[in-house]
């Protein structure tokens, strides 16, 4: 009986941790390159385990599209120095990240960059908002700076 009750708690055990290791996986993302885009902001989650901000971008046609692009949790952000007054709906910004690999409208936020005019709001200021090196990835390689 002992050993059922046991063998049946370890059951659970690994059946409670395997979504924490799936949560981390970030295979639904393109994580090879780097997309980028500007739009407006429609919405911001600042939640936890992950934050959400959606943009409307103009497609290829010149149509508005929303899209859902996940960032870090709202600590993480915190720790990297975003705070939530840095962009609010209706601001404009510059984003890179990771496209979703079904082609959805969708991405895995590194960088944000508001263009919003606002320089106590962080105006042209980019900042990481994976908290680790955007998207948990190596920076991508600088621009050249201009001669």
């Amino acid at each position: 009986m002992l050993v059922r009750c046991l063998g049946i708690a370890a059951v659970c055990a690994v059946v409670a941790v395997l979504p924490v290791l799936a949560h981390h996986s970030h295979g639904n993302y393109d994580t090879s390159k780097w997309t980028t885009m500007e739009g407006k902001v429609t919405e911001l989650h600042l939640l936890v385990p992950h934050s959400w901000l959606y943009v409307e971008v103009k497609d290829d046609k010149g149509e508005p599209v929303v899209w859902a692009l996940e960032a870090t949790g709202y600590a993480g952000l915190t720790r990297v120095g975003v705070k939530k007054e840095d962009v609010k709906p209706g601001d404009r910004v510059k984003i890179r990240c990771h496209l979703l690999r079904d082609g959805a409208n969708g991405c895995l936020l590194g960088y944000v960059t508001p263009i919003h005019g606002d320089p106590a709001r962080g105006h042209g200021v980019e900042k990481d908002w994976d908290g680790g090196g955007g998207a948990g990835f190596p920076d991508p390689p600088a621009a050249p700076a201009p001669r």
